[in-house]
């Protein structure tokens, strides 16, 4: 038995742009350490991604929002546990079919024996090893890291390229971006040139595309339509936002290095 300090407030909020909070969970493993992302909007609110379903998510979201009484759709950018672990908890659930499997049924990702051995590799040698358990706290005394076990819930409203999300003020296309995934997907704001990008690409290394669940040549047609996309900021599912300079050079970056 892990005995881990007890954390009452397990997220943080903080703002990232104008009508946008970024949500983080500070005491899991970076690797587990995704970003949530709260867009409030004139008609209905939108959070991309819904975390590992370690916490209680809903609660604090609604503390955010102007108005909790606002529809709120949740979207899994994709479907592991760090993106998809608490959308159960919402009642419009978005998200690809081909990643609905594991969205019913997360996999675990809580102890180091979890994780794929290339994907332990990887956060290694980007110095990030992995630990026995990959939370430092707990978010209750009730919770328990030996018994938890993530929930899992059917998709609402299955999404897929080009279908649009209307937030009243502000609108959203599904853009297809396998390689992490079958199933990931971003959502593009063309009228000012934000991409929700998921796992496709970050602003910092390691890029994992060594899961099972990973395609090192769908990997690469996502970069190429990321470099054509006509970006002006990149918030992604993991570390900082970025802007289309960075974006451009990690894209390609990977691409390079893939195709030696």
């Amino acid at each position: 038995m892990v005995d881990l300090p007890v954390c009452e407030v397990w997220f943080d909020a903080q703002p990232a742009a104008p009508g946008i909070l970024v949500i983080t969970e500070p005491h899991t493993h970076v690797l587990l350490r995704s970003n949530v992302w709260l867009v409030q909007g004139r008609d209905r609110d939108l959070l991309v991604d819904a975390g590992n379903g370690i916490g209680q998510l809903r609660p604090f979201v609604d503390g955010l929002r102007a108005d909790p009484g606002k529809p709120l759709l949740a979207i899994a950018t994709h479907g592991h546990m760090d993106h998809a672990g608490g959308l159960w908890e919402f009642d419009e659930r978005g998200g690809h079919p081909l990643d609905e499997p594991e969205i019913r049924e997360p996999i675990s990702l809580i102890r180091e024996e979890d994780v794929w051995p290339d994907v332990a590799v990887a956060m290694d040698d980007a110095g990030f090893p992995l630990t026995e358990v990959l939370v430092t706290a707990r978010p209750s005394s009730g919770w328990d890291v030996d018994t938890f076990v993530p929930q899992g819930a059917p998709l609402t409203r299955p999404m897929d390229a080009g279908d649009a999300i209307d937030l009243g003020d502000r609108a959203f296309e599904i853009v297809h971006l396998p390689g992490h995934t079958p199933g990931s997907i971003g959502l593009w704001d063309a009228s000012n040139g934000t991409l929700f990008c998921g796992d496709a690409v970050y602003a910092e290394d390691p890029l994992i595309d060594q899961a099972p669940t990973s395609s090192i040549p769908d990997y690469l047609e996502t970069m190429r339509r990321l470099l054509e996309l006509p970006v002006r900021i990149v918030h992604a599912g993991h570390d900082r936002s970025m802007d289309r300079e960075t974006m451009a050079a990690r894209c390609s970056a990977y691409i390079e290095r893939r195709t030696e």
